[in-house]
Parts: C-alpha cells; structure tokens; sequence
C-alpha cells in the first residue's frame, strides 16, 4: 500500500548540526522567551505560530490501518554529544537508519525532552527520545521512543556518564561508542501523523511515528536529566484536522 502520511512535497534540508546550535539561542521554554512567544522572536519561526501542522500533540482519536513496518538498521556509533542549551544531543555517525515503505532515512541524532512531548490520550510520560532522520531527498522522519520509570537503562546510563560540562561545544570521550538499536522496545508498533519540529524553527513536513510500547529508565537516571533541565517540552499543538493513524 502506499504509505499515507509520507511527505510528497517541500523538503527540509537539515543537517545533524542544524538541530546542535555551537552556543543555547535566545528561545526558551519559560517566560517572556517561551513557546507561546518563539514566534516574535525571529522572523523565520514565524511557522510556530502560523503552522497548521504543528507538533507535538495530544493522541485521542486514531485510524487503525495496515502499516508498513518500520525497518530499521541501526549499527554502533562513535559516542558524540552536546549540551546544546535546550537538551542533551547524541549525534549519530552515518550508515545507520530506517526503512519507511522502501524509503531509507539516515539517523542523523537523537535528543531528549521531559515530560514527554508526545501525550496519549492525555497523559505524557517522564521522558521521551526523539531520533531524527532525513532521507536522500531532505525530508524528515522522527521516531519517539517514550520512557516510563522502572530499571536503569543501560543506554541512557552511557549517555548520562558522558554528559558534558559546558554547553555549546561536542564533546566525543576516546574510545566510547554507543548503539541506539539497544534503545528501541520489543515491539514497534507506532501512530503517525504528519507534523513539525518541536522547537524553532517549528518547521513542518515532518513525518512522526510514535513508538507505542514504552522503554524504562530508573528514577535516578530520569532525576540526573532533570537536574540539567527541569521540563523542555513544547505544549500539545492543535490537530487541526490531522488523522493520527495506529499500526495494527
């Protein structure tokens, strides 16, 4: 079948950097810079305001369809992370990705919020991950992995050991590497709907899959994240019309 939400037109060319800025930028989570103002701050976040495709969002109401599965082919990295001022960054060397009815897309990073960004049927979760990737022709893909708290996650505690001490500037220790396929749950069952990033730009033509199943991480690994950043998630964003369709 042909897939319904992939994007057909108006391309994102992003790189990994363009998600990593070298110093935190004048948006923010809270207050007179928060998101109810990025769209004042600069005159190309003006989507975040006027976008009608906005992420995230509260998923109530889904079409179950026949999806296809979601292929991925994730192989070990170099560990290299950021504190880029709004979340801590892991960018992803290439030759890992995921296949999306026949379309591959190169992981280009991942990063976390909490709460979860992603609500399902009203709730969020304590953390979520978002890996990031485009395909050959720029478009989007980003796969949300949720958290609820439980054991210590062994991949979330490589992360956590190699979290920088300054913001701004990517740091890669010698000799550690990382693979994010160990991150992803059991079962990969997913909603998408089409979307935009999360934060400024607030660009939209963003295809979104929601990992259904959660991952856990313990309450002391989700703490440590917090003492870095209490709470960087945008509010849920009006669906607007959207269908969110559920893999069966």
């Amino acid at each position: 079948m042909k897939f319904t939400h992939l994007i057909a037109s108006g391309a994102l060319f992003l790189s990994a950097s363009a998600f990593a800025a070298d110093a935190p930028a004048h948006w923010s989570y809270e207050g007179a810079h928060g998101p109810a103002n990025w769209s004042k701050l600069q005159s190309d976040f003006s989507a975040c305001k006027l976008g009608h495709q906005q992420s995230p969002i509260d998923i109530v109401k889904t079409k179950k369809e026949n999806l296809p599965a979601l292929a991925f082919a994730y192989q070990p990295s170099p560990l290299k992370i950021i504190d880029n001022g709004h979340t801590i960054q892991v960018n992803y060397a290439p030759g890992s990705g995921v296949a999306i009815d026949g379309v591959r897309y190169e992981l280009l990073q991942f990063h976390f919020h909490t709460p979860s960004e992603e609500r399902i049927k009203g709730r969020n979760y304590p953390l979520v991950a978002h890996l990031v990737h485009r395909n050959a022709e720029g478009r989007l893909a980003v796969v949300a992995v949720l958290f609820r708290k439980g054991a210590e996650n062994p991949l979330i505690g490589t992360v956590w050991n190699a979290l920088p001490k300054e913001k701004g500037r990517q740091q890669e220790p010698e000799g550690a590497s990382i693979d994010i396929a160990s991150l992803l749950p059991q079962a990969h069952g997913y909603y998408n709907f089409p979307g935009s990033l999360t934060t400024p730009p607030c660009s939209e033509e963003v295809n979104w899959f929601v990992l259904k199943q959660p991952v856990e991480l313990s309450d002391a690994q989700l703490k440590r994240f917090t003492q870095l950043y209490r709470h960087n998630a945008r509010p849920v964003q009006p669906l607007n019309g959207r269908t969110v369709l559920e893999s069966e």
